[in-house]
């Protein structure tokens, strides 16, 4: 039954794809297909987090193999959280999909590769293997990358060719750091490899092994200074799409990171700096990038990127409140950019464009609107008592008890950054009067829409707005959340007794 458990939400996604491709000409059965097929996946991964909240963490080895000879799969709390996580937001595109993905688009296979992307992200979070790792990073850029050219527009190939040649490039990168690992150790199991790491006598060579994996890490997490091809291609596909990429796929990244350098490799003082100094400049460079920006979406994408340095920061802090304050910040992160994307599909929706300049009069003419729209909003910025404050206070925390005042400096550069720039798209969206000549002539009316429309569109966004707020208002489940998972990343020997010794 626990071994059923561990697979499942990977096994719901996995049939799911392959159904779909039954209905390959049947658009409306593929949405509800679609739909059902997340919710279950979303029951599934409600079950995993439960049993391991309960029990502790699970591990299972596929064809009875033995670790570290076998593929392993491994589900502590942090990895059952993540899954959780992107089965909700998996529900809300599923949803939001169904009422804004074009038939030509569904028909080309839209919904199969969508459940296979979601899949690969599952994958990613439950591996137990650095090779496997690998493995479930491509079948993510694969779908990714086919999810990014539907439609084939050119702006959609020009992002995507940007998009795949970096995230090629970090595969490759990835690679290299995995063949010179299993050079040294001799092993791909994480937990063998957390024990056989220490017995190599040339440190400084592991060292430099880490330094590659974080590189290849890095590029996919859109860090300083390889982060162009994330605003140079995640405006371009439909809101669903980008909704999932801004959402979960740099998170993957970041958790890979998360997990080597917690888990395998020993970080010293100089690896502390290195991710301290790159957490510090991708704030800015995303920071300033936002403020630059007219079009929503690319604001969106920039903020993406400043935030991430918060994450990788609080990994560099190398404390348990800067681990405790990563974690926190990655789930809010994840909710909050997702629901954001969806959000400005739907300003597009209503006006037509998302040029802040030919914006203006939302909150007028639809105020209740809006105010949904103000939750993931300025729960990005961290108004307090929103989800974005309570893990800054975290990392906040953390750098004081390191003395790093550096870190303070840019944690709040970074969030008064996101305010300007929250405050200025809210003025000229919502509070700014529309002028007449400014108005197309293919606006659209949703409060004329009928109700199956508006509830494709809307209930995705109350869905992640709900869960932010729960995430905010319940800042002391979420703070014990965080604090489990922190202390789960710093004894390690919990893991590896766990899949070396079951």
């Amino acid at each position: 039954m626990t071994i059923q458990l561990i697979i499942l939400p990977l096994l719901v996604q996995l049939i799911s794809a392959v159904v779909l491709l039954f209905f390959w000409r049947k658009p409306e059965w593929q949405r509800y297909l679609s739909i059902a097929g997340s919710v279950i996946g979303l029951i599934a991964a409600i079950g995993l987090f439960s049993f391991i909240w309960q029990h502790g963490i699970m591990i299972m080895q596929a064809g009875s193999w033995a670790a570290p000879f076998g593929i392993t799969l491994v589900v502590d709390t942090f990895s059952a959280t993540l899954v959780l996580i992107t089965s909700i937001v998996a529900v809300a595109i599923a949803i939001f999909s169904a009422g804004s993905i074009i038939n030509s688009r569904v028909q080309f296979g839209y919904f199969p590769i969508l459940h296979f992307l979601i899949m690969g992200l599952i994958g990613a979070f439950i591996t137990g293997d650095i090779f496997n790792l690998y493995v479930w990073f491509e079948i993510i850029i694969i779908s990714s990358f086919v999810l990014l050219t539907i439609g084939g527009k050119k702006s959609q190939l020009e992002g995507a060719v940007k998009y795949f040649t970096l995230n090629m490039l970090a595969s490759i990168i990835f690679l290299t750091a995995i063949a010179i690992l299993y050079g040294i150790t001799g092993t791909l199991n994480m937990a063998d490899l957390a024990v056989k790491i220490q017995q190599v006598e040339n440190q400084n060579l592991i060292k430099i092994c880490s330094l590659i994996f974080f590189i290849g890490f890095g590029i996919k997490s859109a860090v300083f200074p390889l982060y162009f091809w994330l605003p140079a291609s995640y405006h371009t596909p439909p809101p669903a799409v980008s909704a999932i990429f801004g959402g979960l796929l740099t998170k993957v990244g970041v958790y890979a990171m998360i997990r080597v350098f917690t888990l395998i490799f020993i970080r010293d003082e100089f690896t502390n700096q290195v991710l301290l100094w790159v957490a510090a400049l991708t704030i800015i460079s995303g920071g300033l990038g936002a403020l630059t920006q007219t079009n929503i979406v690319k604001v969106f994408s920039y903020l993406i990127i400043c935030h991430i340095g918060f994450m990788i920061l609080g990994l560099g802090l190398g404390n348990e409140l800067g681990l405790r304050g990563t974690v926190y910040y990655m789930f809010h992160d994840i909710i909050v950019k997702a629901n954001l994307f969806l959000v400005a599909g739907l300003i597009y929706k209503i006006s037509a464009t998302n040029r802040m300049a030919n914006l203006g009069g939302l909150y007028d003419q639809y105020p209740r609107l809006s105010l949904l729209m103000a939750i993931p909003l300025f729960s990005l910025v961290g108004i307090p008592p929103l989800s974005g404050f309570w893990p800054k206070i975290s990392l906040i925390n953390g750098a004081l008890e390191k003395e790093s005042y550096m870190s303070i400096f840019f944690l709040l550069f970074g969030t008064f950054i996101t305010l300007f720039v929250i405050a200025s798209l809210w003025t000229q969206a919502f509070w700014k009067k529309k002028a007449k000549h400014d108005e197309p002539q293919y606006f659209v009316n949703f409060n004329s829409l009928n109700f199956k429309v508006k509830a494709l569109w809307l209930s995705p966004i109350i869905i992640l707005s709900v869960v932010t707020l729960y995430i905010g208002f319940g800042a002391s489940k979420m703070q014990n959340l965080a604090m489990r998972i922190a202390d789960e990343l710093g004894n390690k020997v919990i893991y590896i007794e766990a899949v070396l010794n079951p």
